[in-house]
């Protein structure tokens, strides 16, 4: 089997803190291996995956660890910051102008990365394009309805949400699933939601102004609804973020 199981997965969860601040991340984590084939074939040989943006996340290598991973960001100071970086080959480039072969990937990855392009349409048709028959493309993004804070309380401790946006590079807010399918030419094969209404009051707590102090409070006090949002959350539940598969034709 190519993929990582989940517990060695989550474990590598990059951020300090994964189940306060980094919560989120692992529920990131946990839909995407849930969309993930098990197997990517390419026998006999390792199956080859392009992670794009993929810089400073290093997710494709953690969740394919036996893989021969590209790793490919158009900022060149963000290559090799991921934790999966000891396995990646690193190219600084543009996803919309991808320099590989047609076909030249088992899998091709796009972890929150098309909410941040502007010609989103230019660049599915390169991953689409450098992926080969039967391969798969694995994407996780916002929701089209994705909003900052989940909680209405939090927003006097919070950064309003066009500023969290600007941050992060955003150009759009998210996608919902008809887009999604306009963009690759057909509905998704395989779809996980995360980031529930319980699970974000930590999201909302992660990203907040409020000092180390207050937060780890705030945490604790939260902490039964937010676990028993994680533990109880299935695939298809209400999210407001989603990973999703497709197997090109």
């Amino acid at each position: 089997m190519d993929k990582a199981p989940l517990p060695a997965f989550l474990a590598a969860n990059p951020f300090p803190r994964p189940l306060t601040d980094g919560l989120f991340y692992r529920e990131k984590m946990r839909a995407i291996h849930r969309v993930a084939p098990d197997s990517l074939g390419g026998a006999p040989r390792a199956p080859r995956v392009l992670e794009i943006g993929g810089g400073r996340s290093g997710l494709a290598a953690l969740l394919y660890p036996d893989a021969e991973i590209t790793t490919l960001d158009r900022n060149f100071d963000d290559l090799g910051h991921g934790p999966g970086q000891e396995h990646s080959v690193y190219v600084c480039g543009d996803a919309c102008r991808l320099p590989f072969a047609d076909g030249a990937f088992d899998a091709v990855t796009l972890f929150d990365v098309l909410e941040h392009i502007a010609d989103d349409g230019v660049a599915t048709r390169e991953a689409l394009r450098v992926t080969r028959p039967g391969g798969w493309l694995l994407v996780s993004t916002p929701n089209a309805d994705w909003h900052y804070p989940t909680w209405s309380f939090m927003r006097r401790w919070c950064p309003p949400e066009i500023e969290l946006m600007q941050a992060w590079g955003h150009v759009r807010r998210g996608y919902d699933r008809p887009a999604l399918a306009r963009l690759f030419g057909t509905a998704p094969l395989r779809h996980a939601s995360f980031v529930n209404r319980a699970t974000g009051l930590y999201h909302d707590v992660a990203f907040s102004r409020l000092g180390r102090r207050k937060r780890r409070l705030l945490y604790g006090l939260a902490a039964p609804l937010a676990l028993l949002g994680y533990w109880l959350h299935p695939a298809h539940g209400r999210g407001t973020e989603t990973a999703f598969a497709w197997r090109r034709g």
